[in-house]
Order: structure tokens, then C-alpha cells, then sequence
């Protein structure tokens, strides 16, 4: 699952990468550099931990973890900023109208993914936990990459439909191995699909309540 999810991640970003990272038109601010920086860590990371655990490697696994625990607040606090960086760089230097209203998508996905992941550092100790929470807060991450995918593979206001079939992957992981579905995908995978089919109705249908919330947030 871990390669598969870099898989995606550089299939989908293939689309932009060279236009909106290395040659952009319109050089891009320095913080979005760091964020692809600690995002491609985070993939790179998420191999490792899982090889290391894959080859009996616990100790290891367990030791890196500190770091994991550094690089995921990492992705929160850049995530976050960079949202709010990039909408305010497309309105003012691209004179983009739906800046405000494509934001919601990368904020949402660090909503997703910050009480996930410390919750799996919570529960580090219960692997059965902490690897299908971490795992799960990783899909999560790749809501960007599937969001580049030419429209006529997905289109792009069902782009958390790919990250629900990452997750639905480990569902069935989990019925064909263990002949049941874990808690842990009980109660967040719900919660993640009202949360997305919220996100997805307001941005394509544009519900004005989410401009007072961009304005707020871009002060």
C-alpha cells in the first residue's frame, strides 16, 4: 500500500509539477518548496517504517518514530500555512476568482489528518491501532494527487473518491485477512465521507458561507 500510494502521488503530480514547481511563469512563494519538500519526506517515511516493520525491524521502527512525530506536525503547521499562502498568491499575482473556494480542500485534508495522526502517536504502542490510523492519514494525503488526474480518469470533484478507495483497500484487507472490519475503520472512515461529501457540495456548488470563513482565515 505504501508504494502504491507514492504511486499515485507522483502519477498525480506529474500533471503540475514542472509548471507550478520547477519553470512557473510566475515564480512561486519559497514556503510551497518547503511544504512538496516535507510532503515527499512524509511518502519516503511512510516506505520505511513500513519495510522496517515488513523485515522485522521493530526497534528501528520504533526509534525513527520520534522523527515520524516531528514530520507530521511538520506537514500540519506547513499544510496549513501553505493553503493560506497560495490562495492569497493566486488572488493577488494570478487574479484567480476561486482561490478562496479551493482552499477548503487542503484545509480539510490537514483537519483530517491532524487528529489521526496523534492519535496514532497516542496509540503507538497498539500496533493494530496505530498502523491502520497512520495508514489512514496517509491516504488522506493524497486528496492532491488525485485532484491532479485528467478529468477523463477522475473528475475532479470526485477526487476523494480515490483516497476512500485507498482506504477501502485496507477494509478489505482486513475482511479477507482477519474476517472482520477493524474499529479504527468503523468509526473514522464515516466520518471522513460526511466530511468530504460536506467539502465537495460546498466547493463545486459554491455556498457562501465558506467565502466568510476564507476572508476570516485570509486576514
Amino acid at each position: 500500500m505504501s508504494l502504491l500510494i507514492a504511486a499515485i502521488i507522483v502519477y498525480g503530480f506529474h500533471f503540475t509539477v514542472d509548471k507550478n514547481l520547477f519553470h512557473p511563469v510566475t515564480p512561486r512563494p519559497l514556503l510551497l518548496y518547503f511544504h512538496a519538500a516535507v510532503f515527499s519526506f512524509w511518502v519516503v517515511f511512510f516506505i520505511l517504517q513500513s519495510s522496517l516493520v515488513r523485515t522485522g525491524n521493530v526497534r528501528v521502527h520504533r526509534l525513527m518514530g520520534w522523527f515520524g512525530l516531528a514530520l507530521g506536525i511538520a506537514i500540519i503547521l506547513l499544510g496549513v500555512s501553505t493553503a493560506l499562502t497560495m490562495a492569497r498568491f493566486d488572488i493577488v499575482q494570478l487574479h484567480s476568482t476561486n482561490a478562496r473556494w479551493r482552499m477548503i480542500v487542503p484545509l480539510f485534508d490537514m483537519v483530517c489528518f491532524t487528529p489521526i495522526f496523534f492519535l496514532a502517536i497516542y496509540w503507538r504502542k497498539k500496533p493494530q491501532l496505530h498502523r491502520r490510523l497512520i495508514f489512514i492519514a496517509t491516504c488522506g494525503l493524497t486528496a492532491a494527487a488525485w485532484g491532479r488526474f485528467p478529468e477523463t480518469i477522475l473528475p475532479h470533484y470526485m477526487l476523494y473518491a480515490g483516497v476512500d478507495l485507498l482506504i477501502l483497500l485496507g477494509v478489505a484487507r482486513d475482511l479477507i485477512v482477519d474476517r472482520r472490519i477493524h474499529t479504527v475503520y468503523q468509526y473514522v472512515f464515516p466520518i471522513f465521507v460526511i466530511g468530504q461529501s460536506i467539502v465537495v457540495y460546498t466547493r463545486w456548488h459554491e455556498l457562501r458561507y465558506w467565502l466568510r470563513v476564507a476572508d476570516f482565515l485570509l486576514r
